[in-house]
């Protein structure tokens, strides 16, 4: 997943970049650069913030969200305030997707729980107690 949406997020970078010009060397090696940075970094938010509380979980995937979509737009030509604005407003919306989320599907350390609140990963018995 996260090679693939670098690839898009590294050809939409250079696709913005190139702003109907000749496609050239610079222009490639920009979008595969954008692609690997944007994958590494979803690779590393995502090994990290499973190990967070599920408010931090949600701020760190909010900031990742935010500085994507804001060096993205900021390749359009956009002042710099209209960039950090809408990233912002990107941002303030991951975040509410994000916290419901992981409000509903995490206890408040951080663990996944299933819909009866318990652990998934704590087997259960047919009767529906936790296995002994």
């Amino acid at each position: 997943m996260p090679v693939v949406l670098g690839l898009v997020y590294g050809f939409w970078a250079a696709a913005i970049n190139r702003d109907t010009g000749p496609i050239t060397g610079w222009n490639i090696l920009f979008g595969f650069v954008c692609a690997f940075v944007f994958a590494a970094a979803w690779m590393g938010v995502a090994k990290t913030a499973s190990h967070l509380r599920r408010e931090v979980h949600a701020l760190l995937w909010t900031a990742f969200a935010g500085c994507a979509f804001g060096f993205i737009y900021s390749q359009t030509g956009a002042s710099v305030l209209r960039s950090v604005f809408m990233s912002l407003a990107v941002a303030a919306g991951v975040f509410a997707v994000a916290f419901y989320r992981f409000y509903t599907h995490e206890d408040a350390q951080g663990h996944r729980v299933n819909a009866q609140g318990r652990p998934v990963s704590t087997p259960v018995s047919t009767e529906g107690h936790p296995a002994t």
